[in-house]
Protein backbone atom coordinates (compact mmCIF):
# COMPACT_ATOMS: atom_id res chain seq x y z
CA UNK A 1 0.00 0.00 0.00
CA UNK A 2 1.42 3.42 -0.82
CA UNK A 3 1.12 6.25 1.26
CA UNK A 4 -1.87 7.80 -0.81
CA UNK A 5 -3.79 4.76 0.05
CA UNK A 6 -3.81 5.08 3.65
CA UNK A 7 -6.66 6.37 4.05
CA UNK A 8 -8.51 5.31 1.34
CA UNK A 9 -11.23 2.73 0.97
CA UNK A 10 -9.59 0.74 -1.96
CA UNK A 11 -5.68 0.69 -2.94
CA UNK A 12 -4.79 1.03 -6.91
CA UNK A 13 -1.99 -0.52 -8.95
CA UNK A 14 0.10 1.40 -10.55
CA UNK A 15 -0.91 4.81 -9.57
CA UNK A 16 -1.44 6.21 -13.00
CA UNK A 17 -2.10 5.09 -16.64
CA UNK A 18 0.64 4.29 -19.01
CA UNK A 19 -0.36 3.80 -22.66
CA UNK A 20 1.72 2.58 -25.44
CA UNK A 21 0.68 5.13 -27.84
CA UNK A 22 1.02 4.08 -30.94
CA UNK A 23 -1.22 5.47 -34.23
CA UNK A 24 -4.03 4.03 -35.48
CA UNK A 25 -3.64 1.08 -32.78
CA UNK A 26 -5.85 1.02 -29.63
CA UNK A 27 -3.99 0.45 -26.57
CA UNK A 28 -4.49 -0.41 -22.93
CA UNK A 29 -3.30 -0.31 -19.34
CA UNK A 30 -4.95 -2.69 -16.53
CA UNK A 31 -5.73 -1.35 -12.97
CA UNK A 32 -6.14 -3.70 -10.31
CA UNK A 33 -8.28 -2.18 -7.09
CA UNK A 34 -7.79 -3.72 -3.75
CA UNK A 35 -10.69 -3.48 -1.20
CA UNK A 36 -8.55 -2.51 1.81
CA UNK A 37 -11.45 -2.92 4.49
CA UNK A 38 -13.95 -5.52 6.05
CA UNK A 39 -16.91 -4.13 3.97
CA UNK A 40 -18.43 -4.21 0.62
CA UNK A 41 -16.65 -1.56 -1.03
CA UNK A 42 -18.61 0.22 -4.80
CA UNK A 43 -16.32 1.99 -7.26
CA UNK A 44 -16.96 3.97 -10.51
CA UNK A 45 -14.48 5.43 -12.84
CA UNK A 46 -15.00 8.42 -14.89
CA UNK A 47 -12.93 9.77 -17.35
CA UNK A 48 -12.25 13.41 -18.75
CA UNK A 49 -12.07 12.26 -22.28
CA UNK A 50 -15.14 9.38 -21.94
CA UNK A 51 -15.50 9.22 -25.96
CA UNK A 52 -11.78 8.15 -26.12
CA UNK A 53 -11.53 5.48 -23.51
CA UNK A 54 -13.11 1.82 -22.56
CA UNK A 55 -13.41 1.40 -18.71
CA UNK A 56 -14.52 -1.97 -18.45
CA UNK A 57 -16.04 -2.78 -15.50
CA UNK A 58 -16.68 0.80 -14.86
CA UNK A 59 -18.54 0.48 -12.12
CA UNK A 60 -18.92 -2.36 -9.33
CA UNK A 61 -18.41 -3.46 -6.16
CA UNK A 62 -15.50 -5.11 -4.34
CA UNK A 63 -15.90 -8.01 -1.69
CA UNK A 64 -13.87 -7.64 1.45
CA UNK A 65 -10.48 -7.83 1.38
CA UNK A 66 -10.78 -8.82 -2.35
CA UNK A 67 -9.44 -7.20 -6.05
CA UNK A 68 -10.73 -6.49 -8.90
CA UNK A 69 -8.87 -5.55 -12.65
CA UNK A 70 -9.89 -3.17 -14.26
CA UNK A 71 -8.95 -2.74 -18.20
CA UNK A 72 -8.80 0.76 -19.58
CA UNK A 73 -8.53 0.82 -23.33
CA UNK A 74 -7.15 4.08 -25.04
CA UNK A 75 -8.92 4.05 -28.42
CA UNK A 76 -6.99 4.52 -31.72
CA UNK A 77 -5.83 8.12 -32.47
CA UNK A 78 -5.47 9.22 -35.44
CA UNK A 79 -2.97 11.74 -34.87
CA UNK A 80 -0.20 12.15 -32.44
CA UNK A 81 -0.55 14.42 -29.10
CA UNK A 82 2.40 17.73 -28.99
CA UNK A 83 5.22 16.33 -27.40
CA UNK A 84 3.83 13.22 -26.07
CA UNK A 85 1.71 15.07 -23.67
CA UNK A 86 -1.69 13.80 -22.08
CA UNK A 87 -4.17 15.98 -19.84
CA UNK A 88 -6.54 13.43 -19.75
CA UNK A 89 -7.48 12.52 -16.40
CA UNK A 90 -9.27 9.84 -14.01
CA UNK A 91 -11.77 9.53 -11.27
CA UNK A 92 -12.13 6.26 -9.16
CA UNK A 93 -15.08 7.25 -6.34
CA UNK A 94 -15.27 4.40 -3.80
CA UNK A 95 -17.61 4.07 -1.00
CA UNK A 96 -19.11 1.23 1.41
CA UNK A 97 -22.16 -0.45 0.72
CA UNK A 98 -24.85 -2.61 2.33
CA UNK A 99 -23.34 -6.73 1.46
CA UNK A 100 -26.38 -7.39 -0.39
CA UNK A 101 -25.58 -4.54 -3.53
CA UNK A 102 -25.53 -6.31 -6.19
CA UNK A 103 -21.85 -6.83 -7.59
CA UNK A 104 -22.11 -5.80 -11.12
CA UNK A 105 -24.35 -3.46 -11.27
CA UNK A 106 -24.47 -1.23 -8.30
CA UNK A 107 -27.97 1.36 -7.72
CA UNK A 108 -26.82 4.51 -10.17
CA UNK A 109 -28.11 6.53 -7.06
CA UNK A 110 -24.66 4.79 -5.44
CA UNK A 111 -22.44 8.07 -6.33
CA UNK A 112 -25.09 10.98 -5.79
CA UNK A 113 -23.16 13.19 -3.48
CA UNK A 114 -26.21 14.35 -0.96
CA UNK A 115 -24.14 15.77 2.16
CA UNK A 116 -24.72 12.30 3.79
CA UNK A 117 -22.37 9.92 2.39
CA UNK A 118 -18.69 9.71 2.49
CA UNK A 119 -16.95 8.91 -1.44
CA UNK A 120 -13.66 8.84 -1.44
CA UNK A 121 -12.29 10.18 -4.55
CA UNK A 122 -9.02 9.32 -6.12
CA UNK A 123 -7.38 11.24 -9.45
CA UNK A 124 -5.31 9.09 -11.64
CA UNK A 125 -3.08 10.94 -14.74
CA UNK A 126 -2.76 9.47 -17.80
CA UNK A 127 0.74 9.15 -19.77
CA UNK A 128 1.85 8.18 -23.36
CA UNK A 129 4.75 6.31 -23.54
CA UNK A 130 6.52 5.98 -26.90
CA UNK A 131 6.75 2.35 -29.13
CA UNK A 132 10.62 1.21 -28.13
CA UNK A 133 13.06 1.77 -31.20
CA UNK A 134 11.49 5.17 -32.01
CA UNK A 135 13.06 8.18 -30.35
CA UNK A 136 11.78 11.73 -29.61
CA UNK A 137 14.09 13.75 -31.37
CA UNK A 138 16.42 12.93 -34.78
CA UNK A 139 14.56 12.12 -38.31
CA UNK A 140 12.30 9.02 -36.77
CA UNK A 141 11.23 10.60 -33.62
CA UNK A 142 7.94 11.28 -32.70
CA UNK A 143 8.34 15.22 -32.32
CA UNK A 144 8.67 14.67 -36.52
CA UNK A 145 4.88 14.37 -36.35
CA UNK A 146 3.73 17.41 -34.61
CA UNK A 147 2.19 20.04 -36.78
CA UNK A 148 3.72 23.28 -36.88
CA UNK A 149 0.84 24.77 -36.56
CA UNK A 150 -1.30 22.58 -33.96
CA UNK A 151 -3.92 25.14 -33.63
CA UNK A 152 -5.14 24.79 -37.04
CA UNK A 153 -4.21 21.18 -37.39
CA UNK A 154 -5.92 19.91 -34.33
CA UNK A 155 -9.00 22.01 -35.10
CA UNK A 156 -9.58 20.50 -38.70
CA UNK A 157 -9.12 17.29 -37.51
CA UNK A 158 -11.53 17.31 -34.64
CA UNK A 159 -14.13 18.74 -36.63
CA UNK A 160 -13.40 15.62 -39.41
CA UNK A 161 -13.83 12.76 -36.07
CA UNK A 162 -17.22 14.73 -35.50
CA UNK A 163 -18.60 14.06 -38.82
CA UNK A 164 -17.81 9.96 -38.22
Amino acid sequence: MTAGDANQLISVQPNDLKFLFELDKPSFCNLQLTNNTDDHVAFKVKTSSPKKYFVRPNTGVVMPRDSCIIRVTLQAQREYPPDMQCKDKFLLQSIIVPPNTDVDDPPAYTFNKDGTKEIKERKLKVFYESPSGQANSEDGGLKSFTPQNPDANSESLTIQHLKD
